[in-house]
């Protein structure tokens, strides 16, 4: 296989600056929506990019579960190794790509953690297999094997047999405060449309982008 070869020309949609609405996160969600809509496998999936201390990138997919009038929420372990680099350098990136679409999104900005109220909100809405796992995982460290994972899950299944699975103090809510938003959608001869949305000192400034 070459993959020098490997090319797609994109033509399904346009998109205008004169058209795309003043609040990127109320454009985000239009969008979002018609990926629903076009039944986009896990239109929520994006990639979370963080760098610690060592100035080393590091990506990863996370769902995205809420968007809030401040950004993007996504929930994980708070001793992962995104956490760790989270702590250390509290900027990051986020991009969403729905191919059935040919669009992209991409963010950059902030991250903070929710209050824990919030966090206790999300997980009491939780299936219990996911709670459960939540207190099993002792995300990005080294495990033994499959089997160490299920004998977790086994053990808090017997703990909590009889109560309400409460949220591990080790896991919890994040939010991203966008600074910068841009939506790409895809175009013919490789001539794509990009609207970049970047917060000024007081509103959203709306650009267009050479592809």
């Amino acid at each position: 296989m070459n993959i020098s070869d490997l090319r797609k020309e994109y033509s399904l949609k346009t998109l205008d600056e004169r058209d795309v609405l003043p609040d990127p996160l109320g454009q985000f969600e239009l969008w979002l929506g018609e990926a629903v809509n076009a039944d986009v496998m896990e239109a929520n999936a994006m990639c979370l990019s963080t760098v610690g201390k060592d100035l080393r990138p590091s990506s990863r997919f996370v769902l995205l579960k809420q968007v809030r009038y401040d950004g993007f929420v996504f929930f994980t372990n708070y001793e992962s190794r995104k956490a760790d680099q989270i702590d250390e350098n509290p900027y990051c990136a986020l991009t969403f790509f729905w191919s059935e679409l040919e669009r992209q999104v991409r963010i950059e900005g902030t991250v903070e953690k929710l209050s824990a109220e919030d966090s206790d909100a999300y997980f009491e809405m939780r299936p219990e297999k996911s709670k459960l796992g939540a207190w099993a995982s002792p995300q990005s460290r080294i495990i033994s094997g499959r089997r160490y994972l299920e004998i977790m899950v086994e053990d808090f299944e017997s703990t909590f047999a009889n109560s309400e699975i409460p949220r591990p103090d080790v896991w919890g809510g994040y939010v991203v405060k966008p600074v910068l938003i841009e939506f790409w959608q895809g175009r013919p001869s490789r001539l794509h449309d990009r609207i970049q949305y970047k917060l000024g000192e007081s509103q959203w400034q709306i650009n267009r982008l050479a592809p």
